[in-house]
């Protein structure tokens, strides 16, 4: 299998700390791309019509597409249970979707800081994107640290990537401001191998 693969996109690195904390790294054979929003990854052209990464071209089916279902597939391979039955896996479903929202909000900041020319910049909308992430980390903090401590599954990683984003983007707008537990829990989780393993590079 090939995955096609940025050092900083944290949507990679959700599919890169699941196969690293399923022994499944060997079994994947990474093609780097780069490409933004304006300029679309050429090698994925006919793999993902979206033209984004992470996409996982296989040699018995369709090239997947979108982090979400890769994790899930890999998930399912290795019968990890980082999606579980029952009650829980609702509450996963929800962590992981809460962690992507975080990161499309703080990828459309970097996107309007790195793309649109400054004379089209909307401070207000940028503004808007960084409440929904307040709102998110709040709410981490508040309502879901039960779960982030207990075993191991899908939404603390995709959590973790995106706190990890917005560290290597947006250091500077303090998240962890007010988020004392889920501070705390950040700085425990991000020094597991999987996740010292897929730092990007600053």
């Amino acid at each position: 299998m090939k995955l096609y693969h940025s050092q900083t996109s944290p949507y990679v690195r959700k599919v890169m700390v699941l196969l690293h904390e399923t022994n499944q790294l060997q079994d994947v054979e990474l093609e780097t791309v780069a490409g933004t929003p304006l300029s679309p990854a050429a090698p994925l052209e006919g793999k993902n019509p979206l033209t984004k990464v992470p996409a996982l071209e296989r040699p018995d089916g369709p090239t997947l597409f979108d982090s979400r279902v890769i994790c899930a597939f890999f998930d399912a391979r290795a019968e990890a249970g980082f999606y579980p039955e029952g009650a829980r896996r609702w509450d996963v479903l929800t962590l992981e979707a809460l962690a992507d929202g975080i990161l499309d909000a703080a990828l459309l900041m970097t996107y309007e800081a790195r793309l649109r020319p400054a004379d089209k910049q909307w401070d207000e909308w940028v503004e808007a994107q960084w409440v929904k992430i307040e709102r998110a980390c709040a709410a981490l903090n508040q309502r879901w640290m039960a779960h982030l401590s207990g075993a191991l599954d899908m939404g603390q990683i995709a959590v973790a990537c995106a706190l990890g984003y917005l560290d290597l983007r947006h250091d500077a707008r303090g998240w962890r401001a007010g988020n004392d537990a889920l501070a705390a829990w950040y700085a425990a989780f991000s020094e597991r191998p999987s996740m010292v393993a897929t730092r990007p590079p600053s």
